[in-house]
C-alpha cells in the first residue's frame, strides 16, 4: 500500500502529464478531465498500477485530491477536474465478468445498445432542520437517495423534520448506458449479455446507440430484492471512469499528418481506382463493375442542402439481383466490416421494427415509452446492408422508402413522435423469385420487390451464373489459390517468404486500414464541384435518351431519378482521386456504369427498348398496350354476345386480330384478373366489373 497517495499522483504528473495538465488548465472548465494511459502508469511504477487496477477506489480520489493540490503557473483551480485513466491492458466481454471483479478497475468492451437522457444528480444535498434552522449537507454515495438520521446541532439534537434546499445542493450531470456483447464475438447459440454503466458529468452525453465503446470503469454491485425479501444474488452495474470509441463515422476517425501523404500519393497514382477496385473483396474473383461501383458507394456523393430548405441525398444505394451461389452476401459482408457503423441484416429475420425503429418502455430509465434505434438509424453515416431481401415481408420493405429517399424515419407509437436520421446508404442483394434469373422475362415479374422501392435505387446490378469454358477455369484456379492460402496461414510452421508469395492472390491492393483512412479523408476534406464539360456531357446523355420517348409509341426511357443518379455517381467519382473538380472522364466513367445497369434492367424484353416503367411501374409500355387493348377486347366481345365473353373466344380474336401469342394473352388476363380489373361470373367466361 502507497503511503502518500496524493503526493504519488502529484510527482507522476509532473514528471510525465506536465504539459497536458496545462492544456487541461488553459481550456478549464469546457474541458474537465485530464486522460491518463495506464501503460504510463506501469512504467513509472509497476506496484503502483498493480494496486490502481485492485483498488481504484481510494487511488482515484487521492488523483482528484492532487489535481487540487498541485501548485499551477495558471491563476485557476480545478475544482471540477476529473482523472480519467485509459488504455487497461485487458478488455472484457460482460459474460466473462465474475465476483473476482467486482471493486476492480476493469475495461468493458460492446455496442452501446440503450441511453437515457441526461438528467442532474445530486452528489451533496443541502438540509435544513425546521426546529433550529441549521443548514447542513449530507454526502449521496449510493444509487438509493440518503436522508439525514438526526440534526447535528448539538444543541437541537432532534430527529428532524428537514426540509431540502435544491438551490443550495450540489448535482452533476449524470446517464444510464446499456452496452451489450458485440455480436460478432459470440460463439453459436450465445445471447448477447448486457451490462449497465453509470457515467457522470462530461462523460455523459457523449455516445450513442450503435457506437462500439471501450468503457473504463469500477465494478460495482447492489443486492436484488423480490416479493419475499433481499436475495441472495447480486447484480452487477459499471461506474464509468472514462469513454473510449472503438470505431467512429468515416468522418471522426482519426488521420495523422504521415497518413495524409501516404493518402496524398496513393490519389496521384494513375492507376487508383484499379488499386481501390482490387482492394474490395480480393478473395472473390471477377465483378469489376460491381466493385467499381461499390467503391463509388463507399466514397459516396455529397449530400446538398438548398437555399429553401430540401436536402438532396448524397449516399447512393446499390442492388445486387442474381442467381443463388455467386458471393453477393460475401460481397456484403465485405463492405459491411469495411465501413464504419456498417450494419449487416438477413430479409427473413428482419422486421420494420427491427430495421426502422419500435417504441419500447425504458427499463434503465422511470419507465417511460422511448425510441429503440433500429438497423438503418445504427448505420447512420455509414451502411446498411441487407441480405436476402426479397425474402422480407412487403410491409416490413415498405419501411425502407422514406430512409431511402428522406434519409430520416418517422415513429409515431405509444405517444411517442419523433423523427430520426438515417443518413445511410444501402447495399441489398436479392434472388429471382423462381432461383434463376430470365434474361427473357422482365425483372419486375422475377423479384418480389415493389416497382415503388426498386426505383429509389441508383445502380441496379443483374448477376447471372452463365456456364464458360474460360472464365469457370479462372474461378477454379482462384478458388483453389483462396482455398490453399487459407489452410497455409492457419497451419503455421511456413516461412516468411513462402507465405507471402501464396498470399499475394488474395492481399489488396491496399490494405483495409488504409483504405478507410483513405475514404474518411477524402469524404471530409473532398467538396468536388461540376465543370462545364461534365455538366455538359451528363445533361446531354440525360437528354438523349429522353428524344425516345417523345414518340408516342415508343416508352420513356429513364426518370430525373437517374439524372440524379448520375450527378451522385459522378461526385463520388472525383472524391476517389482526391479532385476538387468532376471532369469529363468522372461523367464518361458513370455513363458507362449507368448504362451498363440500365441494359440489364431497364429494357422491355419485348421491344429491346429503354422503358422507365419497368422499373418504376413494373410493367414495359408494350404489355401496358397490350393490356388496354385485351380490357378493350373483352369489352368489345360481351356487347357482341350480350352477356359474359368466353375466354376461349377472346384467346382466339386476341390471336386473330391483335397478333398476341396465346401464352402472353393469358398471362394479361390472369394479372387483370388478379387485380379485380375482369372476373369470371361462371367457368370459362369473362366480364368487366
Amino acid at each position: 500500500m502507497v503511503e502518500d497517495p496524493v503526493a504519488k499522483w502529484e510527482e507522476f504528473i509532473r514528471s510525465r502529464y506536465w504539459d497536458e495538465l496545462l492544456e487541461l488548465a488553459d481550456s478549464y472548465p469546457l474541458r474537465r478531465s485530464l486522460s491518463i494511459k495506464f501503460p504510463d502508469i506501469d512504467r513509472y511504477d509497476p506496484e503502483f498500477a498493480d494496486e490502481l487496477l485492485e483498488k481504484p477506489g481510494p487511488l482515484l480520489e487521492a488523483a482528484e485530491t492532487a489535481l487540487l493540490e498541485i501548485d499551477l503557473p495558471i491563476d485557476v483551480v480545478l475544482e471540477k477536474a476529473h482523472f480519467r485513466i485509459v488504455g487497461l491492458p485487458r478488455r472484457h466481454k460482460t459474460s466473462e465478468l465474475r465476483s473476482d471483479h467486482i471493486g476492480r478497475l476493469i475495461a468493458l468492451e460492446g455496442l452501446v445498445r440503450t441511453v437515457t437522457e441526461v438528467r442532474p444528480k445530486v452528489v451533496s444535498a443541502a438540509f435544513e432542520c425546521q426546529r433550529c434552522g441549521h443548514l447542513f449537507y449530507k454526502e449521496q454515495t449510493t444509487s438509493k437517495f440518503q436522508e439525514p438520521y438526526d440534526c447535528p446541532n448539538e444543541a437541537c439534537d432532534r430527529r428532524g423534520p428537514f426540509k431540502l434546499l435544491l438551490d443550495r445542493s450540489r448535482f452533476v450531470d449524470a446517464q444510464n448506458v446499456r452496452v451489450q456483447e458485440s455480436p460478432e464475438e459470440l460463439r453459436g447459440g450465445e445471447q448477447p449479455q448486457t451490462l449497465d454503466v453509470q457515467l457522470e458529468d462530461d462523460l455523459s452525453g457523449i455516445i450513442y446507440p450503435g457506437d462500439r465503446v471501450v468503457i473504463n470503469g469500477v465494478l460495482r454491485s447492489y443486492q436484488r430484492t423480490t416479493q419475499t425479501g433481499k436475495s441472495t444474488y447480486f447484480d452487477l452495474f459499471l461506474e464509468g471512469n472514462s469513454v473510449e470509441m472503438m470505431e467512429q463515422e468515416f468522418e471522426e476517425i482519426d488521420i495523422k499528418p504521415e497518413d495524409e501523404r501516404l493518402i496524398r500519393e496513393l490519389s496521384t497514382d494513375p492507376h487508383i481506382y484499379e488499386n481501390i477496385r482490387k482492394s474490395i473483396a480480393p478473395s472473390i474473383y471477377g465483378y469489376e463493375e460491381v466493385k467499381e461501383a461499390l467503391a463509388l458507394q463507399l466514397f459516396s456523393g455529397v449530400s446538398k442542402g438548398l437555399p429553401d430548405g430540401t436536402r438532396i441525398r448524397g449516399d447512393i444505394h446499390i442492388l445486387l439481383v442474381g442467381d443463388p451461389g455467386i458471393a453477393k452476401s460475401q460481397l456484403l459482408r465485405y463492405i459491411s466490416k469495411l465501413s464504419p457503423r456498417g450494419i449487416y441484416t438477413s430479409g427473413k429475420s428482419s422486421t420494420s421494427a427491427g430495421l426502422t425503429a419500435t417504441a419500447v418502455k425504458d427499463e434503465l430509465g422511470d419507465g417511460r415509452w422511448s425510441i429503440e434505434a433500429g438497423a438503418l438509424v445504427l448505420a447512420d453515416k455509414g451502411i446498411a446492408c441487407i441480405d436476402e431481401m426479397d425474402k422480407m415481408r412487403s410491409e416490413d420493405r415498405s419501411a425502407l422508402h422514406e430512409a431511402m429517399e428522406q434519409q430520416t424515419i418517422s415513429v409515431a407509437k405509444a405517444g411517442v413522435m419523433a423523427t430520426l436520421k438515417s443518413r445511410c446508404a444501402l447495399l441489398a442483394a436479392a434472388n429471382p423469385k423462381f432461383g434463376r434469373f430470365d434474361k427473357y422475362e422482365g425483372i419486375a415479374q422475377q423479384i418480389n420487390l415493389s416497382p415503388a422501392l426498386m426505383s429509389r435505387f441508383d445502380l441496379i446490378f443483374v448477376l447471372t451464373d452463365e456456364p464458360s469454358d474460360a472464365r469457370d477455369s479462372q474461378i477454379a484456379r482462384h478458388i483453389g489459390q483462396t482455398t490453399y492460402a487459407g489452410e497455409i496461414s492457419s497451419r503455421g510452421g511456413y516461412s516468411k517468404e513462402e507465405l507471402e508469395a501464396v498470399m499475394d492472390v488474395i492481399r489488396p491492393a491496399i490494405e483495409p486500414e488504409v483504405l478507410r483512412k483513405y475514404i474518411a479523408y477524402a469524404r471530409k476534406n473532398v467538396f468536388p464541384v461540376l465543370s462545364d464539360g461534365a455538366r455538359e456531357r451528363l445533361e446531354s446523355y440525360y437528354v438523349n435518351l429522353r428524344k425516345q420517348g417523345q414518340d408516342g409509341n415508343k416508352p420513356v426511357p429513364v426518370t430525373a431519378r437517374q439524372l440524379e443518379a448520375l450527378f451522385r455517381l459522378s461526385e463520388s467519382s472525383a472524391r476517389l482521386r482526391l479532385s476538387d473538380e468532376i471532369t469529363g472522364g468522372d461523367a464518361e466513367r458513370v455513363i458507362r456504369i449507368v448504362e451498363a445497369c440500365l441494359r440489364q434492367v431497364g429494357v422491355d424484353p419485348e421491344t429491346g427498348l429503354l422503358d422507365a416503367d419497368v422499373l418504376a411501374v413494373g410493367m414495359s409500355k408494350s404489355t401496358r398496350d397490350k393490356t388496354r387493348l385485351m380490357i378493350d377486347l373483352i369489352r368489345e366481345l360481351t356487347t357482341e354476345q350480350q352477356g359474359p365473353a368466353p375466354t376461349e373466344a377472346v384467346l382466339d380474336r386476341a390471336e386473330t386480330k391483335l397478333g398476341m401469342e396465346r401464352h402472353k394473352a393469358e398471362e394479361i388476363i390472369k394479372r387483370l384478373r388478379t387485380n379485380g380489373e375482369i372476373f369470371e361470373p361462371r367457368a370459362g367466361f369473362l366480364k368487366l366489373p
